[in-house]
């Protein structure tokens, strides 16, 4: 689905994050004149330019409704899939959902390594994934409720607790 963005528009951009358009400007590079969203990435502290015309290639959607979010944040209630998956197979999976900046995907693989993480260790590369996705549902928790980073993190925090109290 393509979005045509406005400055001001709160958006996800997967891999990175959720940020604000700050701008729209027409720049030359490599002798191509283009228009670009300029992002600004609050967490992280971080400008990035993305084409106009690639923005919908590259996954760039408005960041989800107040609704949205909190149905999502429920997932931590519901069942996790298999952990008896080796663990490439695992980290194949969960890097695919963290690709789509899909919130939903996101909060099912922190949900699914937490608890991974308390039968076993998490290796190196998991530790990661679920440090990237928490970053990403954490910037996108910021923009939607008008909060900061830490208070963001202390509400996704609070989710995850409600997860190990039912186990």
């Amino acid at each position: 689905m393509d979005f045509l963005f406005e400055v001001g528009d709160k958006v996800v951009y997967p891999m990175h994050g959720a940020g604000v358009i700050k701008a729209i400007e027409e720049k030359e590079i490599l002798g191509k004149k283009q228009l670009y969203y300029i992002i600004e990435m609050p967490i992280g502290n971080m400008q990035v330019m993305v084409p106009m015309d690639k923005a919908s290639t590259l996954g760039i959607r408005p960041t989800v409704d107040m609704s949205t979010l909190e149905n999502a944040l429920l997932i931590f209630q519901h069942e996790e899939w298999d952990c008896s998956l080796p663990w490439s197979q695992r980290y194949r999976i969960n890097m695919d959902k963290i690709k789509t900046g899909n919130l939903q995907e996101e909060i099912e693989v922190i949900r699914d390594l937490l608890h991974r993480n308390k039968e076993k260790v998490l290796n190196t590369s998991e530790k990661k994934l679920l440090d990237d996705a928490r970053k990403f549902v954490i910037s996108e928790l910021a923009l939607v409720k008008g909060c900061t980073k830490n208070q963001a993190t202390d509400l996704l925090d609070q989710e995850t607790l409600k997860t190990e109290m039912m186990d």
